[in-house]
């Protein structure tokens, strides 16, 4: 199996552990299935079952007995006159949200707070049900993800938040088109920011002529799409040749059909969102007799799983674990200050961690990247 597949099965079991040990299916101090056991339910190798034990392990959520087994760690006592208790509601617990949700927990247990986990699935009615599920188990706060993207009115969906008997925050969505009239308290990350710095860095490799392929209905497209453009404009390329599909359109004949599109173009780098679709891409234009980064360098967006590419990905990595950290610690100042707490309203930058698909000037016009069309010179001009 490819390692990115590996890496995959890896995740969703963590997510799927962590969930169960926050939702109750395994209370605290009881024992976890051994790895065998796991192994052969979830119909994953006993190897995957022990790196998601580790890593729960070194989140503190599993101890580890000599001689006896896994056990979910038994929470902190509760402080004299209760403990305060956060609902928190993602929409997917196996990608993007698991470090935020690390963040989150890390604040609260600090703080001496409890967590209650809620997942929407990207589903509006779901989202319904689990925030009248969260309220109706007591929590005295929430941290939201909410759908705000597939919302008809997103303004009158966050005002139906706000007007939650409990204080919100809102975490990797605010009402970006409101502008000074957004309402919401937030943490999000500055995806326009995270895409702008993508595109300075290709034009500082020499890359003039650079593309945008996107997952059309993520709710971080529209961000990333402005940004781009703001960096292409601020740096004077030339108009960027940008390929758009839905996530289910995104496999390897519409890859081969978008790296085609780029060497008609003669784009001689581009910028992927998510992980998944730069990996299919490099292997479209590994398909395509191209070489990364020589033909085609390539920058991914999220770095969930570019590390583990076959040619490691140069991504824009979101501050996933500090977003909701910082949510955290805004919502309890939030319930010890009430109104007297300003309203916050933070993006975080992200930060560009550079890999092996990205890390080298154009090379000279070979004899097939001529054949192909692909023109370039190591300026990058055209």
């Amino acid at each position: 199996m490819p390692s990115s597949g590996r890496e995959l099965k890896f995740r969703a079991l963590t997510a799927r552990l962590r969930q169960g040990m926050l939702d109750g299916t395994w209370p605290p101090g009881s024992k976890l299935p051994t790895e065998r056991a796991l192994a052969a339910d979830t119909g994953v190798s006993v190897t995957t079952v022990r790196r998601a034990y580790e890593e729960l392990v070194a989140l503190g959520l599993v101890e580890r007995r000599q001689g006896a087994g896994s056990f979910a760690a038994a929470h902190p006592e509760e402080p004299r006159g209760g403990r305060t208790v956060v609902g928190v509601l993602v929409p997917d617990t196996a990608f993007y949200y698991p470090r935020v949700l690390h963040g989150i927990e890390h604040e609260l247990t600090a703080a001496g707070a409890r967590l209650v986990l809620a997942c929407s699935h990207y589903d509006p009615a779901e989202e319904d049900a689990a925030v009248a599920r969260l309220l109706g188990s007591g929590v005295h706060g929430l941290l939201l993800v909410p759908t705000l993207h597939t919302a008809t009115d997103p303004g009158r969906r966050a005002e139906e938040l706000l007007a939650l008997p409990v204080p919100a925050v809102l975490v990797e969505r605010r009402l970006a088109a409101h502008g000074p009239g957004d309402p919401t308290e937030h943490v999000c990350t500055d995806h326009e920011g995270g895409a702008y710095d993508a595109v300075r860095h290709l034009r500082g490799l020499g890359h003039r002529r650079i593309g945008l392929l996107v997952r059309s209905d993520a709710p971080t497209t529209a961000p990333l799409e402005s940004g781009f453009a703001r960096a292409v404009a601020d740096l004077h390329l030339p108009a960027p040749h940008c390929e758009r599909a839905t996530t289910v359109e995104w496999h390897a004949a519409r890859a081969d059909a978008a790296v085609a599109a780029l060497r008609a173009a003669r784009v001689t780098a581009a910028l992927c969102f998510g992980d998944r679709e730069a990996a299919l891409v490099l292997a479209a234009a590994r398909r395509a007799g191209l070489r990364v980064p020589d033909d085609l360098a390539l920058i991914s967006y999220d770095n969930e799983l570019a590390d583990v590419a076959e040619t490691p990905l140069t991504a824009v990595s979101p501050p996933k674990f500090q977003v909701g950290r910082l949510a955290a610690q805004i919502l309890l100042r939030r319930l010890a200050e009430g109104d007297a707490s300003p309203l916050h309203q933070v993006q975080l930058r992200p930060r560009l961690v550079v890999r092996a698909s990205c890390g080298a000037a154009p090379a000279p016009v070979s004899a097939a990247g001529i054949a192909a069309g692909a023109h370039k010179s190591p300026s990058g001009a055209h």
